[in-house]
């Protein structure tokens, strides 16, 4: 298993731009490939993405970014378009994916890390903590989730 930093590995740009557009179809394309692109240029922390792979195959993403589509600003950094393969769930690989966001977020300096999902009971068994809910652009809602990043781990 392996944890691709596109920023720290941009040679993989395109393929991680390919796979969050086919994971997330529903996003406007553009907007995965702006913020991948200006991503690994940017002086700030976030955002970051990240793919996960497998024996030489992708079998996830996730993103770590400053705001979700959600009214919640003053919340950040966020998880986002966490994925992991269909034939992959199951064995917590999601966890890989959450450990380095909340580990990236506490180098940057971030003591909390949050998300947004309509899922229930899936991140709370990895130590996140339902706090609300958020508010979309496309008029729906979605429950908001936090965790600690242990910052006084680094």
């Amino acid at each position: 298993m392996r944890i691709i930093s596109i920023r720290e590995n941009p040679e993989y740009m395109s393929i991680a731009i390919q796979y969050f557009q086919s994971k997330w179809p529903s996003v406007y394309p553009p907007i995965y490939e702006d913020c991948i692109i200006h991503a690994i240029t940017s002086d700030m922390p976030l955002p970051q993405w990240y793919l996960l792979e497998k024996d030489g195959e992708i079998i996830g993403c996730a993103g770590l970014i400053t705001n979700d589509f959600i009214s919640r600003m003053d919340l950040y950094p966020w998880i986002c378009a966490l994925y992991i393969e269909e034939t992959h769930r199951g064995n917590a690989y999601s966890t890989l994916l959450l450990e380095k966001s909340k580990h990236d977020a506490a180098k940057a300096g971030f003591k909390s890390i949050y998300l947004s999902t309509y899922h229930i009971g899936f991140y709370e068994k990895y130590g996140f903590d339902y706090i609300g809910q958020g508010y979309h652009p496309w008029e729906e809602e979605s429950r908001i989730y936090k965790s600690e990043t242990n910052l006084e781990l680094l």
